[in-house]
């Protein structure tokens, strides 16, 4: 980048002061793992989201894996996955034993595609995984109807809190739902998910699992009147505690949940208004889309390429990013299982060609009129 007094970040964390009173006040009561805050931050996800159960984790990713192993994904199943995601929503696959069966996504939400899902089904699939990409639903009534009713959906809701299908919020959509709070999230605890699902099984299963399979938690024994007792450990588990340090943050971004939606939702609205007469331009839906990133993809015949676009922008103090990878042309998954790069032409074509502008409650007005300004300077060149 060029020396410029002037730099647009692609994200940044709104933090408040009330966020480090929270967390202070964890520190200062000398209980800094899974305990009580976790329990009230879980709570207050869930009933936002409307879901019976909230489970906190240490990512989205753990919390897509304990999903898949709590609904006994094991060695030679096949689970289906949107090629145009984050790795780690076919990472997790694979690390049950189970086969990512990588398939194509709709041109227009960027969301898998229910025709290719159907394409793809066997008398081995046993799950889909249903990315929303970027904070947009995807169609989860035409999957469920290709997959019928004993095929669960898994919601990868990463991006998507806040975010609405059909009057319903993600989180409630499939059997179990994993979400992110990166700090590119539209709340953050740092890094740390959680899994909402209105399952009891699920829910009581993933809180044993993820605390290495015990039948209490540590601060239950800790409260206990024979802290001599050791719990018992019924099933394989894993370390994927969120702490109390994270869900304090939480908790606070919580808070301000609507106005952090809010201000999003005003920066993509500017956004739009301004490009979307543009022909070498397009964009998702908007409906109960929460904007976690605001995503445009470059019609190939633009004058400059995206590559060149994102150059410009950057030697301009203006940070961008792709969309997601096309998970079928990265290295372990073309030598694993032999894809090709044309297999799934919609993800290539929007790896390629999606481009993420600045998107966070810190922009400010003038900061989103220089990224228009520079944006469509770009593309006329």
């Amino acid at each position: 980048m060029k020396p410029n007094s002037r730099v647009v970040q692609l994200a940044s964390v709104d933090l408040q002061p009330r966020e480090l009173a929270n967390i202070k006040a964890v520190l200062d009561s000398g209980w800094l793992t899974q305990g009580s805050v976790t329990r009230q931050f879980e709570a207050l996800f869930a009933e936002r989201h409307g879901a019976s159960h909230g489970i906190a984790t240490t990512s989205c990713t753990s919390s897509l894996h304990l999903i898949l192993d709590c609904l006994g994904i094991k060695p030679g199943d096949e689970v289906i996955v949107p090629s145009f995601s984050w790795i780690a929503t076919a990472n997790v696959v694979v690390q049950t034993g189970a086969i990512p069966v990588l398939v194509d996504v709709d041109q227009n939400s960027y969301a898998i595609s229910p025709d290719a899902v159907e394409q793809a089904m066997s008398a081995k699939t046993k799950a889909v995984i249903a990315v929303h990409p970027f904070g947009f639903c995807a169609d989860i009534d035409r999957i469920q109807e290709v997959i019928g009713s004993n095929i669960p959906i898994i919601e990868d809701a990463a991006c998507a809190a806040g975010s609405q299908y059909k009057g319903k919020s993600a989180g409630t959509l499939g059997v179990a739902a994993a979400f992110s709070f990166h700090p590119r999230k539209s709340i953050t605890t740092g890094e740390g998910g959680i899994i909402l699902t209105d399952n009891q099984a699920i829910a009581q299963m993933a809180k044993m699992k993820r605390n290495h399979g015990a039948e209490i938690s540590a601060e239950d024994r800790h409260g206990s009147v024979a802290p001599y007792l050791l719990p018992d450990f019924p099933v394989l588990g894993y370390n994927y505690r969120m702490t109390d340090i994270q869900a304090a943050l939480g908790l606070s971004q919580l808070e301000r949940f609507e106005s952090l939606l809010s201000g999003r939702r005003q920066i993509a609205e500017r956004y739009l208004n301004a490009l979307s007469g543009r022909d070498e331009l397009s964009f998702q839906p908007v409906d109960g889309h929460s904007w976690q990133s605001f995503v445009t993809v470059l019609d190939p015949s633009s004058k400059l390429s995206r590559n060149g676009v994102m150059e410009y922008l950057y030697e301009r103090c203006i940070s961008t990013r792709p969309g997601y990878h096309a998970i079928h042309m990265l290295s372990y998954y073309r030598d694993r299982f032999g894809y090709k790069p044309k297999d799934c032409p919609v993800a290539e074509r929007l790896c390629e060609q999606s481009i993420a502008l600045p998107l966070h409650t810190l922009l400010s007005e003038s900061d989103v009129d220089y990224v228009l300004e520079n944006f469509v300077e770009a593309l006329k060149q």
